[in-house]
């Protein structure tokens, strides 16, 4: 593909899906490269990963503290031990990520991001000004998209 491309994010969720994408974004797509005596800034991956916030990530909320406590009550141990466990989930994503990568030997950074993915995603191509957005496909049929 073409070699005018500056900025290309690819968005990663720890799925085989995702760092296929990612490998095939490697394997066929030309970054910007600059001209020797050039100012510009070579083309680069960019690896996003977005977490869900913890009380999305939880799924469920600790609930009323039996026997009249207040309802509406967080649990900051619940809430810590959540974040603790997305953050090396994270880490684990990233690493995988970054190791393909490696293989290929590409100028890759890396960014994490909370909140909805779909938000999160169309926000950082936006701000970023992303050429290239690259994501897998789990093969959702029509019906179940």
């Amino acid at each position: 593909m073409t070699a005018n491309l500056r900025c290309v994010i690819v968005a990663v969720d720890g799925s085989e899906q995702s760092m296929n994408a990612l490998r095939w974004a490697l394997d066929n797509l030309k970054l910007r490269a600059p001209a020797a005596d050039s100012t510009e800034t070579p083309g680069t991956f960019i690896i996003l990963h977005v977490q869900s916030p913890p009380s999305i990530a939880a799924g469920l909320n600790p609930g009323a503290i039996p026997f009249g406590g207040p309802s509406d009550l967080e649990v900051p141990a619940f809430t810590a031990a959540i974040e603790a466990h997305q953050k090396r989930i994270t880490e684990a994503i990233l690493e995988h990520a970054l190791e393909i990568c490696r293989q290929k030997t590409a100028n890759v950074k890396t960014q994490v991001v909370i909140g909805d993915p779909k938000e999160k995603i169309c926000e950082a191509v936006e701000n970023l000004h992303a050429d290239l957005l690259v994501m897998g496909s789990r093969a959702f049929g029509p019906i179940k998209r």
